[in-house]
C-alpha cells in the first residue's frame, strides 16, 4: 500500500508540474535578413511578464543593388526601426516552450531553442514564402542593428 501511495504521490507532482505554463525568455533581441529580393530589420523585446514587442520594417523586391545603395538602405531600415520603435505595443503571445503564436492561434511567430538558447523571429510576406530570422540576444537596441 504504502508502494502505491508513493507511486501516486509521484504521478500527482508530475502532473501539477507539466502543468504549469512555459515561461518565456525576457530580454531583447536584435537580427536582420539581407538578400536580392528582401531586407528586414527586426527588433524583439520579451517583458518578465510574457508581453512581447517587435517590430521588422522591409523593403521587398530590391534587385540588383550596389554597395552604397544597399548601405543605404540598411541605414534606412535601421532609422524606421529606431523611429518606430515606440509604437511597438506590448502583446500577450501563447508559448509552449518552444514556440510563440497569437492567441488562439495556429501560425508560429516566433521560435525559441531553450537548449541552444536561439531566438527565430518568423517572418511572413503575405503571400510569399515565410523566412526565420536568426535573432541575437542584445543588452540594449544598437543605433545600427546591421553592424557587428
Amino acid at each position: 500500500m504504502r508502494r502505491v501511495s508513493g507511486l501516486l504521490m509521484l504521478g500527482v507532482g508530475a502532473l501539477v508540474a507539466c502543468s504549469r505554463p512555459a515561461q518565456p525568455p525576457a530580454g531583447r533581441w536584435i537580427g536582420n535578413y539581407d538578400s536580392p529580393a528582401v531586407m528586414v530589420d527586426a527588433r524583439l523585446e520579451i517583458g518578465r511578464d510574457g508581453q512581447v514587442r517587435a517590430s521588422a520594417p522591409d523593403l521587398l523586391d530590391i534587385g540588383q543593388v550596389t554597395d552604397e545603395e544597399r548601405t543605404a538602405m540598411h541605414a534606412r531600415l535601421a532609422d524606421d526601426l529606431a523611429q518606430n520603435w515606440d509604437e511597438a505595443e506590448p502583446k500577450a503571445m501563447d508559448f509552449d516552450g518552444r514556440i510563440f503564436r497569437k492567441p488562439g492561434g495556429v501560425a508560429p511567430q516566433m521560435e525559441w531553442d531553450p537548449h541552444a538558447k536561439v531566438m527565430k523571429l518568423i517572418f511572413y510576406f503575405g503571400t510569399m514564402h515565410s523566412i526565420r530570422i536568426a535573432m541575437h540576444a542584445v543588452g540594449d537596441f544598437a543605433a545600427d542593428p546591421w553592424a557587428r
